[in-house]
């Protein structure tokens, strides 16, 4: 792999885990265009300002607290795993996710977090099953761990869309340009302009593009929305990543030592 690709995915990871500790912290805070724009610093600052205006406004998912996730989500009816059990799933297996990969190019802010907000379509409640991650629309989208694709979609909420499953996890990328077609008995995500092309059943390794981000389904800006699964419950994908670049920065230290 080129040296100046490493250096940039290196620095990527440390400006996005800095937004990230923000992010953790919110429990709505409304996608905007505007904001979509800014450099990952600047929005750590915007977002640091509205915690606590939002903070309070919502109610948060607490530890000890199981939800049903509404109709409105746009993955099916499923449990939510508490908070506290979520942070012990996420430290026990930390040993490994030094080598996951950050699942959007050309990052540019968190716009959305993991747990209850008000929907920016509808403008009603809803349970926000995911981590919203704003880009610029054709920015490729990245498999965050090795597994086989179990799923693709193109005809809900959702948007164009994957599931890939790996062991107990199962992860979904929504929003995606392309479109499906399928092939015999098989069902393939079909993103020409970007090269893409993944059907169902398909090995997936680490860290390779699997779509594009665009503007599919209920969505009011281009971003990837990320959701994950643990045991069919739903993780905080926050809480996960944020695990995962403890390991990949402990790693880089002690290759420097």
């Amino acid at each position: 792999m080129d040296c100046r690709f490493k250096l940039k995915w290196s620095r990527l990871a440390i400006m996005a885990v800095a937004t990230l500790f923000i992010s953790l912290g919110l429990h709505s805070i409304e996608p905007e265009l505007s904001q979509a724009s800014k450099t990952p610093e600047s929005a750590l600052i915007s977002q640091s300002t509205a915690v606590a205006a939002q903070k309070t406004s919502h109610s948060p998912v607490t530890q000890n607290t199981v939800v049903t996730v509404q109709k409105t989500s746009p993955v099916t009816q499923s449990t939510v795993v508490n908070a506290q059990d979520t942070s012990t799933i996420a430290q026990n297996t930390a040993a490994v996710w030094e080598k996951g990969s950050f699942p959007v190019e050309n990052f540019q802010s968190y716009t959305s977090p993991f747990g209850y907000r008000i929907s920016p379509v509808t403008g009603e409640q809803q349970f926000h099953n995911g981590l919203d991650m704003a880009a610029p629309r054709g920015s490729y989208v990245r498999s965050w761990w090795a597994g086989k694709v179990v799923s693709v979609s193109d005809d809900t909420a959702c948007g164009t869309s994957v599931s890939i499953e790996s062991g107990t996890w199962k992860h979904s990328y929504c929003h995606m340009e392309g479109h499906v077609e399928s092939s015999g008995d098989r069902l393939y995500l079909v993103d020409r302009d970007g090269g893409i092309q993944i059907g169902e059943g398909q090995n997936i390794p680490v860290g390779a593009r699997i779509g594009r981000v665009g503007m599919t389904g209920s969505t009011t800006g281009p971003h990837l929305h990320w959701t994950l699964k643990y045991n069919d419950g739903y993780i905080d994908p926050a809480l996960v990543l944020q695990q995962m670049f403890k390991r990949q920065a402990a790693l880089s230290t002690s290759g420097k030592a």
